[in-house]
């Protein structure tokens, strides 16, 4: 959806909380919808507004970011083998980041669900990761609050900083707000890889055969 017709909706209009509650719902399991580009475009648009109801924004963003966790949980827990052909084929990307997931699952436990909020296809992998392997689910609901929670916040806050640093030109702070979500996300990644290359140099010199230089 465009930036202009998002900033035109109002914090009154039931549209806008059906959007910022859908979009993070259902991007679980469609990562292609812009759920995040939305809710920094909600951001940018009530910039200037001082309504308390734009709080209720950054709480349908939280409220549909975890339902669609669970719902993902759900899927990954009643439709094992349809969700594992469907989104971890083997010999794919999918199949590749299941296994990252479940290895750190058992690793990082709670904080992996939290910081894959962040990840790009982390979200959804470690999610339906977590119905497949019966994780428990408390402690999932716990994790993925305190995630949908911090997630909407930091991009509803980005849009607001972004929208109030260029008051007259909406689009620009959009796409400065946006610029720079995404590279907070590419750091995160980053840093991800980075571990996950480090832990792994151990197990491949503990390889039999594998001699050191």
């Amino acid at each position: 959806m465009a930036v202009s017709g998002l900033t035109a909706l109002q914090v009154d209009s039931v549209v806008s909380y059906l959007i910022a509650f859908t979009l993070p719902c259902f991007d679980a399991v469609l990562p292609l919808l812009p759920s995040e580009t939305v809710i920094i475009a909600f951001g940018v648009a009530t910039a200037r507004s001082a309504d308390p109801r734009v709080f209720l924004i950054v709480v349908c963003a939280a409220v549909g970011a975890w339902a669609g966790d669970n719902l993902s949980y759900v899927i990954g827990w009643r439709f094992g083998p349809w969700a594992t052909r469907r989104f971890f084929a083997p010999g794919t990307k999918g199949a590749a980041r299941r296994e990252w997931a479940e290895r750190s699952l058992n690793r990082f436990g709670m904080g992996l669900i939290i910081v894959c909020r962040f990840i790009p296809g982390g979200r959804t992998a470690v999610t339906l990761s977590c119905g497949l392997i019966g994780y428990s689910w408390r402690r999932f609901c716990l994790a993925t609050a305190v995630a949908a929670a911090a997630w909407a916040s930091y991009a509803f806050l980005a849009g607001r900083l972004g929208g109030q640093a260029f008051e007259n030109q909406p689009v620009l702070g959009f796409a400065v707000a946006f610029g720079g979500a995404t590279v907070i996300s590419g750091i995160v990644e980053l840093v991800r890889r980075v571990i996950a290359r480090r832990r792994e140099r151990p197990a491949r010199d503990r390889e039999p055969g594998r001699s050191r230089r």
